[in-house]
This record gives structure tokens, C-alpha cells and sequence, in this order.
């Protein structure tokens, strides 16, 4: 076979071997109202479709109405989304949801469950407790993954990111997994988390714990405002060595949209990693890819190909 196929048929398994992408977006009191706003939808489909796994904060769905609708926009043939979503959390009548939608061809959910914040020997810290869940993904270099939302009560900021710490010994107690990821608005920025009180937490301290968002990142839509809010923390070095970027997907710039298009989305922009893992096929991919390369070996065969 000449240089020329051999090229050909590595263009064409491109897609198979794609980074994993993951991404935390606090999608700002979303629920029935937004999901019905086609514009608002639109975008937020923009934004979900370019990650494997998003996990959704601020959702307000109980019913799972506004899920459905999005899940609805979001599945194509090339693309079939699921969800995963915690109950409504909170102390008294306002109440939010973790969701997690992912690309079900190459990522499936192993286990899942809410963090018991209730202990004798300490207080309730959590306003919303996480929900951890645990993927399996369908790669050689990563195939389990548990991810740890937060997003935090701006005005216990220090006393809930301590606490994630406990979260990470409480999951590893469970699961032999050690590729942890924590994500979410952490409201760790501006007057909500000081560099001094950040000094003495141990997501901090421990060097076990890679921050990939930096302090100098500004996760805000508004243009009067400039707070790294949202946050990204691998455990271990095995897994930070896979990253191969994590920064902002600033919509605002990326869709060509006026700040008050924007703001009908969220007040947030979402947070993202990707990382150095090959991916495998989707299984609607695999059929017409497996027709093309069968029909390139048969020309090859024939001599049609030099």
C-alpha cells in the first residue's frame, strides 16, 4: 500500500483517537423557564456538545422537564447524550441539583452517590453535599474516573473546600479508584476565599492536589468583574500528567454574542480539561468507517491504488 493510503486511513480514524474533554459550567438557576427560551437552549447546546462529560450546576429541575428538553436538542446521530442527576440539595425551600451529561459511546457510569454529611462529631458543612459518580471510560489510558462536584455557599467557602478533603478520603474508602477529579464553582476567589485562609486548607497544602484553574483566571461573564470562581482539581501526578490544557470557554467571544445574550445564559462561563487519552470509536462511527476502510482494502487489492 503507498504513503498515500496509509495517510488516508489515519485521517479517517482521527475521531477514535480524540482527547477526553470535561467541563463544569454553573448554568445560573436553570430549569423549565430557560429550557423553554430556544435561544438560551441553542446556546447551551453549543456549549454541552463540545465535552464527553459536563456536569450542570444550578439546575433547578425537579420534575426533569428542562433535562429532557435538553437532552432532546443535545442528541443527534452522531452524539448520544445521558445523564446523570443528584436529588435537590439544600438545607431549606431553595434546592439545586448536580447533573452530569455525558457522551454515552464512549463513557458509562459505574456507581454514584451522595456524600453523608450528617456525623456525630462534626456539624452539617455542606450546603450542597456533592454527588460523587464513578465512570468507566472507554480508553486504555484512563478507563475509571470518579468526579466530585462542588459548588459551594459563597459565604462558607473555606469551611466546604476543607471539607472536599474529607469527601476524597471517604471515596477512596469505597472505591479503589485513585483518578479523582474535583470540579465546580468553588467560589474560590475575590472576598469569598482570601490567599491566607487558602493557605490552611488542605486541597491547598497537600501536593497531591493540582489546582489547573489559576488564581489570575476570570470564570465571570460580567466585564465588570474579574473572580476565579469555578475551579478544576486533579488528585495524583498520574493524573495531572494527562492534562493537556484546562482553561475558560469564554461562550461570550466563542459564539460572537453581546454580554447580554450571554448573561440569559449564566453569570458563568464554564471551566475545562482535557486530557491525553485515546478515545474509541463511537459505535455509530464504527459502521461507516468500517465500510470505507473494507472498500479502500478492496481497491487497494485490485491494484487501484498505487
Amino acid at each position: 500500500m503507498s504513503h498515500w493510503f496509509h495517510l488516508l486511513l489515519l485521517h479517517l480514524l482521527w475521531p477514535c483517537v480524540r482527547p477526553l474533554r470535561i467541563c463544569a459550567f454553573n448554568a445560573q438557576h436553570f430549569g423549565e423557564k430557560k429550557a423553554a427560551n430556544d435561544e438560551v437552549l441553542s446556546i447551551l447546546v453549543k456549549i454541552v456538545q463540545r465535552c464527553d462529560i459536563c456536569l450542570l450546576q444550578e439546575v433547578q429541575d425537579p420534575k426533569g422537564r428542562a433535562l429532557s428538553r435538553l437532552l432532546g436538542a443535545l442528541n443527534s446521530p452522531q452524539d448520544l447524550f445521558l445523564a446523570v442527576s443528584s436529588p435537590p440539595l439544600g438545607r431549606k425551600s431553595y434546592t439545586e441539583q448536580y447533573v452530569f451529561l455525558y457522551k454515552s459511546d464512549t463513557i458509562s457510569v459505574r456507581d454514584q452517590y451522595k456524600y453523608e454529611d450528617s456525623h456525630p462529631s462534626r456539624p452539617d458543612v455542606f450546603a450542597r453535599e456533592p454527588y460523587v459518580v464513578y465512570f468507566t471510560v472507554r480508553s486504555a489510558d484512563l478507563q475509571h474516573l470518579v468526579l466530585i462536584p462542588q459548588h459551594t455557599e459563597p459565604e462558607k467557602t473555606a469551611l466546604e473546600i476543607e471539607a472536599l478533603y474529607d469527601v476524597f478520603v471517604d471515596v477512596q474508602s469505597r472505591w479503589n479508584c485513585t483518578n479523582v477529579m474535583f470540579l465546580g464553582d468553588f467560589n474560590a476567589g475575590c472576598s469569598y476565599l482570601s490567599k491566607k485562609k487558602r493557605k490552611t486548607l488542605r486541597l491547598y497544602t497537600d501536593p497531591d492536589f493540582h489546582w489547573l484553574i489559576s488564581d489570575t483566571s476570570d470564570t465571570t461573564v460580567r466585564e465588570s468583574t474579574s473572580c476565579p470562581y469555578d475551579r478544576i482539581v486533579v488528585y495524583g501526578q498520574e493524573l495531572a500528567d494527562l492534562v493537556t490544557f484546562a482553561g475558560i470557554y469564554n461562550f461570550t467571544k466563542q459564539l460572537g454574542l453581546s454580554e447580554e445574550q450571554a448573561l440569559k445564559v449564566s453569570d458563568h462561563y464554564p471551566v475545562e480539561v482535557s486530557l491525553d487519552v485515546a478515545l474509541g470509536c463511537s459505535r455509530t462511527l464504527l459502521p461507516s468507517l468500517s465500510a470505507i476502510v473494507l472498500s479502500l482494502l478492496s481497491a487497494s487489492a485490485a491494484g487501484r491504488f498505487l
